[in-house]
């Protein structure tokens, strides 16, 4: 089967994983996914329905409006990916246009050129909000139309919400299945959280995801699935959920150049 790609880069996308983590996820009528990042997972399944919530604006204002606009969408966006803008500083003054927007349309525009022009299709904010990722250079940046109409399609069985994990857990429903795919735990004590908005991901959330976790499989015979990193800590954090140990061949150092494997834990609670 052809595995479909996200038209995001993303930091910790799980193309790579998708098989592992379909293969795991008991059947239901909605997908649940409190962290939905790029989508790769949402991509990759086929459940009736999908609720995909995430904590960044950017990213869900995105996805709503390539939902219900995918032609002006794309052709709008198509328009930003032209070698003009592939100079540091045409990409500099179109990463402030974007900071300084506040035009739904023009954000989710401008997202997706940062997205695909920016270093290393990171997605990071400063304290005040501000995207801060520099110049990528590339040689040609990628348009993914393709993958872009494949989202839209699919988007038309999905609901895209903008909160914070706990919130999505609050409205759980007996037919849902649950994946999260949180930041990583870092690999080691010098490694630093990923931001994926501002105010990141801490060591008390990773133990408040773990607990929900539980309490939703305990409580409400909800099934919940879990991806990190395998570590000591996520050992202890999940240790009432089913667990497996997979390798993946991952870059992990800023280079981009040492491709490493590092062991990824799949947890998963079932009732």
């Amino acid at each position: 089967m052809k595995k479909n790609r996200a038209f995001l880069k993303w930091a910790g996308g799980k193309f790579s994983l998708v098989e592992a983590i379909s293969r795991r996820l008991p059947p239901g009528q909605v997908l649940v996914e409190p962290f939905v990042g790029a989508g790769s997972v949402f991509l990759n399944t086929d459940y009736p329905a999908y609720l995909l919530a995430d904590i960044n604006p950017d990213l869900i204002g995105f996805y709503n409006l390539l939902k219900h606009s995918p032609e002006r969408v794309i052709a709008e966006a198509r328009g930003l990916f032209i070698p003009g803008n592939n100079q540091a500083e045409a990409y500099y003054e179109l990463r402030q246009a974007f900071n300084d927007s506040r035009d739904t349309f023009e954000r989710a525009l401008l997202f997706l050129y940062l997205n695909r022009h920016g270093y290393n299709g990171l997605c990071r904010y400063n304290r005040k909000g501000g995207f801060n990722v520099p110049f990528g250079r590339y040689k040609k940046p990628y348009f993914p139309e393709e993958e872009l109409w494949l989202f839209a399609e699919k988007a038309q069985r999905a609901t895209f919400v903008c909160e914070c994990y706990s919130q999505t857990f609050a409205r759980l429903q007996p037919d849902h299945v649950v994946y999260c795919d949180p930041p990583y735990v870092p690999l080691s004590t010098t490694a630093s959280f990923t931001s994926y908005a501002t105010g990141g991901f801490s060591l008390d959330d990773q133990a408040l995801l773990a607990k929900l976790a539980r309490e939703t499989v305990q409580e409400r015979g909800i099934p919940v699935l879990i991806s990190n990193h395998a570590t000591p800590l996520t050992y202890e954090l999940y240790r009432d959920a089913q667990l497996d140990e997979i390798k993946v061949k991952r870059t992990i150092s800023r280079s981009g150049e040492s491709r490493n494997s590092v062991a990824e834990l799949l947890a998963l609670y079932l009732p």
